[in-house]
């Protein structure tokens, strides 16, 4: 039996939420491996919309086991909300359907206040475009070895002195910015009252994971941004502050590289990105403005407004290669319709040389210039396509194109928000 790694293979907001809510009505368990709640989905199942940023997909189905990895960094407060708004939708949720890996950071006030501080204090030119809830700072003491973790709030004289530990550090980062100091019992205080809330969840999860690959259940590990994001593969500083690529899954969860068998690439039609930093084919014109309106490009958690461009194909390849993706599932092929001509980013300019690679510096990435190809553009709807012979010859061109530059076939190809709109050539689950 497969388990299935999906990613988004660009910035993130690829549309996986309904890519992902189909894979999970087949799974038995569904794992967030990496990020926090600045990231998310919306599903919408049988007419009703649920909106997730830390919940995994399977939560809103029954019979679907979720958990919440360890690579994951979790507002408490933020998941005590996300939980009451989903019992609110008369989701059924306990500890059996349920489960946060006991090994995972906590984010706390002090993060979202570092947070918050530093990316105001930055000039335009340094603006990183952080959703300011506390992620970056969170991953950052994970990584200084001073976190507090699910574990922690089942212990509450240890929970004190890492609580202690970890405001002062930050205390320090304040008193050099003038900043009015944290008192850490206010902290300890809440975290106490909201433990409650926590405590039925927390799990051996990695244990659990081993038994459910033991008994050939099917896995589906969910990431929560695009590999363009990625601390280390990404467009660097402009990235989250998480490894976000396949290989991640593993780490993410506790397990080991061969419980991954096939991964899925998340890939818009097109490209979008939120925030600041390089975007080679993006169109600052109206070209951009209608993808983004017919393309209903905003953020599920922050609202923000998505910048727009052409598909890139070396971005995209780039995403393939350092995820091992395995098959793109190509989502909002319908938001092309009834452009006259598309292009298809295949090339950059860099310094005068054409280059067929992403380059790593951020100084080089910000003079790289597109090279594109043009494609006749088609005048029929794709919008709810169900097999190719639905689709334009146009629109069959174009995406052939794009898996002869990805060197990559298309597993699924998504004509609409619907889950049955959707041409599947490969089953991810089945080997």
């Amino acid at each position: 039996m497969a388990n299935v790694v999906v990613v988004g293979s660009q910035w993130g907001d690829e549309g996986k939420g309904k890519i992902v809510d189909w894979l999970s009505s087949r799974a038995d368990v569904v794992v967030r491996f990496q990020g926090g709640h600045n990231a998310g989905h919306t599903l919408v199942i049988d007419g009703k919309t649920y909106k997730l940023s830390l919940f995994p997909s399977g939560i809103v189905r029954e019979d679907k086991v979720s958990i919440i990895g360890n690579g994951v960094v979790v507002d408490p407060w933020a998941f005590a909300e996300e939980l009451k708004i989903l019992i609110n939708q008369d989701v059924e949720i306990n500890s059996k359907n349920l489960k946060i890996a006991e090994n995972a950071s906590l984010i706390l006030p002090v993060h979202k206040n570092l947070d918050i501080l530093r990316e105001n204090r930055s000039s335009n030119d340094s603006k990183i475009g952080t959703t300011k809830r506390g992620i970056g700072p969170a991953y950052e003491d994970k990584v200084g070895r001073r976190s507090v973790r699910i574990g922690d709030l089942r212990d509450l004289k240890a929970l004190k002195s890492k609580v202690n530990n970890l405001v002062d550090h930050h205390n320090i980062i304040l008193r050099g910015m003038n900043e009015e100091e944290i008192n850490p019992d206010a902290i300890y205080d809440d975290l106490i009252e909201v433990s409650e809330i926590i405590k039925p969840f927390i799990s051996r999860t990695q244990e659990f994971l081993i038994q459910a690959r033991k008994d050939r259940k099917r896995i589906l590990y969910e990431g929560a941004q695009g590999a363009l994001l990625d601390i280390d593969h990404g467009t660097y500083p402009y990235v989250t502050s998480s490894n976000t690529i396949a290989s991640a899954a593993a780490t993410g969860s506790g397990q080991g590289v061969k419980s991954i068998n096939y991964v899925l690439g998340i890939t818009k039609a097109y490209t979008t990105r939120v925030g600041e930093g390089p975007f080679p084919s993006e169109q600052d014109n109206d070209v951009g403005n209608e993808l983004g309106e017919k393309g209903h490009e905003f953020g599920t958690v922050t609202g923000r407004k998505r910048r727009c461009g052409w598909f890139d194909a070396v971005l995209v390849k780039h995403a393939i290669e350092v995820s091992g993706i395995d098959g793109m599932a190509l989502t909002k092929l319908d938001v092309l319709d009834g452009f006259e001509k598309i292009n298809i980013c295949t090339a950059y300019e860099l310094d005068g040389k054409k280059i067929d690679y992403f380059p790593s510096l951020s100084e080089e990435q910000s003079r790289i210039k597109p090279i594109f190809e043009e494609f006749d553009g088609w005048d029929t709807t794709t919008f709810g396509a169900r097999l190719w012979n639905d689709l334009p010859a146009e629109a069959v061109k174009y995406v052939k194109r794009i898996e002869e530059l990805t060197g990559t076939p298309v597993a699924l190809l998504s004509t609409s928000p619907e889950r049955e709109d959707t041409i599947l050539v490969k089953d991810p689950f089945e080997d």
